[in-house]
């Protein structure tokens, strides 16, 4: 399965409770993405809150920006994305 990472913008920032309902709506995302084969595997978030990436593992960028709209969630740009790290050629 493809691995893509998708930046998206926040003008009001990221604001998800640290409760029963900021669980909530993240669990409903997760359930959503499902529907098209999209698994969520982490995001990071700027400083700010009003930038995030989010590593994605997905079937397609479209089955990406189907979710997205499904969520409610912006997306800027999706791109597809395979690991390098320091101990890539040990």
């Amino acid at each position: 399965m493809p691995r893509y990472m998708v930046e998206r913008t926040f003008p009001d920032g990221l604001n998800v409770p640290v409760n029963a309902d900021g669980a909530g709506a993240l669990c409903g995302i997760v359930e959503r993405n499902a529907t098209e084969g999209v698994t969520w595997v982490h995001s990071y978030v700027s400083a700010d809150k009003t930038k995030t990436f989010c590593v994605y593992d997905a079937p397609s960028p479209e089955a990406i920006r189907s979710v997205g709209a499904k969520n409610g969630v912006p997306v800027d740009a999706v791109h597809e994305v395979s690991v390098l790290d320091p101990y890539f050629y040990h």
